[in-house]
C-alpha cells in the first residue's frame, strides 16, 4: 500500500505549504517506506503529498505525485489498477506515438485521462484504490475510492472562516491532523454508531466535519479562484444496481456453467493481482477462501507460493494445523507463527495508533500478527478477505435467510385471509 494526503488552502504560501504536506506525508510514512514526494500550486492553493510503497516500477518513473504528460493532470495514487497492461495496449492502439516513461498504473490511468476524460478512465479501471487528482485545465480536485472501498479515504472540512475555506483529505486520519488548522471534535452520532456496528461505518468518521468516501464514490471539488469551495458527491459505480440488473437479467447457464464461469473470473482475478515488481506471498489460514485464493495463485506461479499463518495454544482458536495441511497438499514455501498471550496482549496498546479511530473487530490482533510476520519476507500479500460477504459464508447469512423465509410466509398468509 502506499500512503496519499492533500489540502485545499489559499491561507498558505509556497515553503509553509510545503512544509505542512511533508509533515502530512510523515505522519502516513508507515504505508509507504519507499519515497515521499509533494507537489504544490499555489496558484490553485492546492498541494498533494504521497508515500511510496514500490510494487510496480520501482524506478523513478513511478514516483509520486505523477504529472501526466501534458502537464494537465497531477496525481497521488494509493493501490493497483490490475487492468494496466490491457489499457496501456488499448491506448497505445489509439496513438502509436504515445510513449510512457516508465511501466507503472499510475501513468497509465493518468494517460487514459488524457485520452478519454477522468470519467471513462475511472470507469475502465478495474482495481483497488484511493486517489487525489487535479485537473490543472478545469481547475477541479477530483477524489476517487474503489468500487468495493478497500483503499480509505478520509476527506473534509476544517478551520475557522467559511466553510469551504480548507479541506483537507488523506488515507488516514492521522495525516489530516498534522495540518496546522486541525480541531479534530469527536462526533458523537458517529460514536454511537460505532457502539451500534462496532466501526465508525462511511461516509462519517470519529470526528465532526470529516468523513469517508463511500465505496464507488467520485467527489469533485471546485478551485476556482475567489470563491468558495464548491464540493459535488456523486457515485460511479453501485453495487446495488448491480444486483437490480442481476436479479432483472439472471444468468440462463446452468449450476455447472455457473461453477465453471466463477472459476474461470476467480482466477483471472488471482492472476492479475500477483503482478508484481516484488516478493508476494499469501495469508492461509486454512479455511476456504484462503485455500482457494493460494490455490489458484500456486496454479499460475511457476516457483513454490510464499505462504504465512499464525497459530495459537488454545485449539478452539488455532487455525494453524488446517493451514498447514492446505500448504502441505498445494506444495507451497509455508511459514507458521505461534503466539504467546503476551504477544497478543502487547498489540492491544498500539490499536489506537494503527486504526485512528474506534475498531471493536478481535480479528485486527491476529491480523496484525500475521502481517508483521508475513513483512520479514514479502512486500505484498493476497488473502481471503471478504470471500465470506460475497458468497454468504457465514452461518448468520442462512438464519437471515430463514427468518426473511418465514416472515415471506407469514406476509403470504395473511394476504390469503384478507377478502
Amino acid at each position: 500500500m502506499c500512503g496519499i494526503a492533500g489540502f485545499v488552502d489559499r491561507s498558505l504560501g509556497g515553503e509553509q505549504a510545503r512544509v505542512v504536506l511533508a509533515a502530512m506525508a510523515r505522519a502516513i510514512r508507515h504505508r509507504g517506506p519507499d519515497g515521499e514526494g509533494i507537489w504544490f500550486d499555489a496558484q490553485l492553493g492546492t498541494g498533494l503529498a504521497h508515500r511510496r510503497l514500490s510494487i510496480l516500477d520501482l524506478s523513478e518513473a513511478g514516483a509520486q505525485p505523477m504529472t501526466s504528460a501534458s502537464g494537465r493532470f497531477v496525481i497521488t495514487f494509493n493501490g493497483e489498477i490490475y487492468n494496466h497492461g490491457d489499457l496501456r495496449r488499448e491506448l497505445l492502439s489509439h496513438d502509436p506515438q504515445l510513449s510512457f516513461r516508465g511501466h507503472s498504473d499510475t501513468e497509465v490511468f493518468l494517460a487514459a485521462c488524457e485520452a478519454w476524460g477522468v470519467g471513462r478512465a475511472l470507469a475502465r479501471a478495474n482495481g483497488m484504490f484511493a486517489m487525489g487528482l487535479v485537473d490543472r485545465e478545469t481547475r477541479q480536485l477530483h477524489l476517487m475510492r474503489d468500487r468495493i472501498g478497500e483503499k480509505p479515504l478520509y476527506f473534509g472540512n476544517v478551520g475557522g472562516g467559511n466553510a469551504g475555506a480548507r479541506l483537507l483529505f488523506g488515507s488516514e486520519l492521522k495525516a489530516l491532523r498534522a495540518h496546522p488548522a486541525w480541531q479534530g471534535a469527536l462526533d458523537f452520532d458517529a460514536l454511537a454508531a460505532y457502539f451500534r456496528y462496532g466501526h465508525v461505518p462511511a461516509p462519517h468518521s470519529i470526528h465532526a466535519g470529516i468523513g469517508q468516501l463511500l465505496p464507488g464514490e467520485w467527489v469533485t471539488v471546485e478551485l476556482a479562484a475567489g470563491e468558495e469551495l464548491r464540493i459535488e458527491r456523486r457515485p460511479y459505480w453501485s453495487a446495488a444496481e448491480v444486483i437490480r440488473r442481476g436479479v432483472a437479467h439472471p444468468l440462463r447457464i446452468g449450476d455447472a456453467g455457473a461453477v465453471r464461469d466463477l472459476e474461470v473470473l476467480l482466477e483471472d482475478a488471482v492472476r492479475l493481482r500477483m503482478e508484481a515488481d516484488v516478493p508476494l506471498g499469501a495469508f492461509l489460514s486454512g479455511g476456504v477462501d484462503s485455500s482457494l485464493v493460494v490455490a489458484l495463485m500456486q496454479r499460475n506461479s511457476a516457483a513454490r507460493v510464499r505462504t504465512f499463518s499464525i497459530g495459537f495454544a488454545d485449539e478452539k482458536f488455532d487455525e494453524a494445523p488446517a493451514a498447514r495441511a492446505v500448504a502441505k497438499h498445494l506444495g507451497t514455501d509455508h511459514t507458521e507463527l505461534y503466539v504467546s498471550p503476551q504477544q497478543s496482549l502487547d498489540v492491544i496498546p498500539q490499536l489506537a495508533h494503527i486504526y485512528d479511530e474506534p475498531f471493536a473487530d478481535s480479528s485486527q490482533i491476529p491480523t496484525f500478527l500475521v502481517s508483521q510476520l508475513a513483512r520479514q519476507h514479502v512486500t505484498v500479500s493476497l488473502s481471503g478477505d471478504g470471500g465470506d460477504e460475497l458468497f454468504g459464508g457465514y452461518g448468520r447469512y442462512e438464519q437471515a435467510l430463514n427468518i426473511w423465509r418465514g416472515v415471506d410466509a407469514v406476509r403470504l398468509r395473511m394476504e390469503a385471509d384478507v377478502p
